[in-house]
């Protein structure tokens, strides 16, 4: 499996940091090569232009924004949804990561 790169959006780029580094760790226990990176809201388009992403999570406190993002990444081939509430609640990196594979189709 090649790199794959994982972005997280939420409001302000901060309460996902601590899931970032859990889904890191979940990544490595996995032999995963993966670059997991959290940003804002504001600061996604560029990435989405910039950035070879293999797939966007949204974090649940913006996922009224999810129909803005299906028009962001209309005619890429990256796939996005929102992260479990539950899952984000509980910091749960591992069940984050896997529905991040699963949205890449590995």
């Amino acid at each position: 499996m090649s790199k794959k790169k994982i972005m997280l959006v939420c409001s302000a780029g901060m309460s996902t940091s601590l899931l970032v580094t859990k889904m890191e760790k979940a990544a490595e226990e996995k032999g995963m090569d993966a670059e997991i990176f959290a940003v804002s809201a504001s600061e996604a388009d560029s990435h989405i232009d910039n950035d070879e992403l293999d797939v966007i999570l949204l974090g649940p406190q913006i996922r009224f924004m999810k129909a803005q993002f299906e028009k962001k990444l209309d005619g890429t081939n990256i796939p996005f949804d929102v992260i479990n509430m539950a899952d984000y609640g509980m910091m749960n990196g591992e069940n984050v990561l896997n529905a991040a594979i699963k949205l890449m189709g590995e």
